[in-house]
């Protein structure tokens, strides 16, 4: 998969948030948590436009130039005048674009891409 033309970027943004949250679900639960409360809780700590925006700057110097224009066509998005009133209109377009492309990868299904970016984004949730 070279391209999205036939996505548009909010189908990928929205399948990427779900791939995100699993992500940061599946972690909290390798790593302990077990109720409902305390998982819900940890993972706003990574789910949050803001915890994504901050998750970027770690994510994007490991991007392909590929992986980055997909990202650069989420943070781009038209969709973004309405950031949620928790984050910036900045935090919410890297935040978009991070979905974005983790909804790209995620139909492309590179599952192992997926995980070395998740690793990267929250070095505190790696797993083994």
């Amino acid at each position: 998969m070279t391209s999205c033309p036939d996505y548009a970027v909010t189908a990928l943004a929205y399948l990427g948030d779900a791939v995100i949250e699993l992500e940061v679900r599946e972690r909290l639960v390798k790593k302990g948590f077990a109720s409902s409360a305390d998982l819900n809780r940890e993972a706003l700590r990574y789910v949050t436009a803001r915890a994504q925006s901050e998750a970027v700057a770690a994510i994007l110097p490991l991007l392909t130039p590929e992986e980055e224009q997909i990202w650069r066509r989420g943070r781009n998005s038209t969709h973004l005048k309405n950031a949620p009133p928790s984050a910036t209109v900045a935090e919410y377009s890297r935040a978009s674009g991070m979905e974005t492309l983790f909804g790209w990868l995620e139909l492309g299904e590179k599952k192992d891409r997926i995980r070395e970016l998740t690793d990267a984004a929250y070095p505190d949730l790696k797993t083994v």
